[in-house]
């Protein structure tokens, strides 16, 4: 067996950044209107919060689907039309932008490699978790050695969907369906993960039972419409 690397892990909240109302403060996403000057204000002092430079970290163009890219080292600008990102470089930090949708970081820290996964009610049900676990495992990791985190989100109490949408989801994310705090029908996308997760091997898995919509000091698209994005970041420290 060999040594274990030390993962990191970080969750961003919506306070003390750059940016003014509606994306107030810290808000990391370049895709929601938020000034420009604003968010790279942003970016820029969570690179040096995290004691990284800037090109360090990995964004992605985020779409809702199911791609997962390994990298090995910067890249420009960012991922396009990527859901998931995995590397065993240590010191490259990957980055899932989240309002609502589950952020998911993975890690096997004996082979050192780390994913970053955005799985919302679309993603997580076309696969883009399985897909993740995939990558990870082509890159040397051990799905038996996988260690999760799922990160804050909308919770099932909240997320209300119609009656077929609902269904739907979990047929093909079994243990999401709930009811709402309304009684009404609705999708706990955490639960379904974590079955998941479990049923593909993994036995290590947290979660930040924070919920986005409840949490003032979080992002959530369902409360505020128009809003920022919070960040779940996770590298290998060099």
């Amino acid at each position: 067996m060999g040594a274990w690397v030390r993962i990191r892990r970080v969750v961003t909240t919506r306070e003390g950044g750059a940016s003014a109302a509606p994306y107030d403060s810290f808000n990391l996403g370049d895709h929601v209107g938020d000034d420009a000057a604003a968010v790279a204000a942003n970016r820029a002092r969570l690179a040096a919060e995290l004691g990284l430079a800037p090109d360090r970290l990995v964004w992605m163009e985020q779409v809702h689907g199911r791609t997962a890219a390994v990298v090995d080292g910067p890249v420009p600008e960012k991922l396009e039309a990527t859901d998931a990102v995995v590397t065993a470089r240590p010191g490259l930090a990957l980055v899932v932008l989240v309002a609502d949708c589950v952020p998911v970081l993975l890690a096997d820290p004996e082979a050192g490699v780390v994913a970053a996964v955005h799985a919302g009610r679309v993603g997580a049900r076309v696969g883009v978790l399985p897909a993740a676990l995939a990558a990870m495992t082509e890159a040397g990791a051990d799905v038996r050695r996988v260690e999760v985190l799922l990160g804050p989100s909308i919770c099932g109490e909240c997320y209300e969907v119609p009656p077929d949408m609902q269904t739907d989801v979990e047929r093909h994310l079994p243990g999401s369906a709930c009811r709402t705090r309304k009684g009404t029908p609705g999708l706990d996308l955490r639960a379904g993960l974590w079955r998941q997760l479990a049923d593909s091997g993994v036995a290590r898995i947290g979660i930040d039972p924070r919920c986005t919509n409840e949490e003032r000091a979080l992002f959530s698209h369902r409360r505020e419409g128009t809003t920022g994005r919070l960040a779940a970041v996770t590298w290998v420290e060099p």
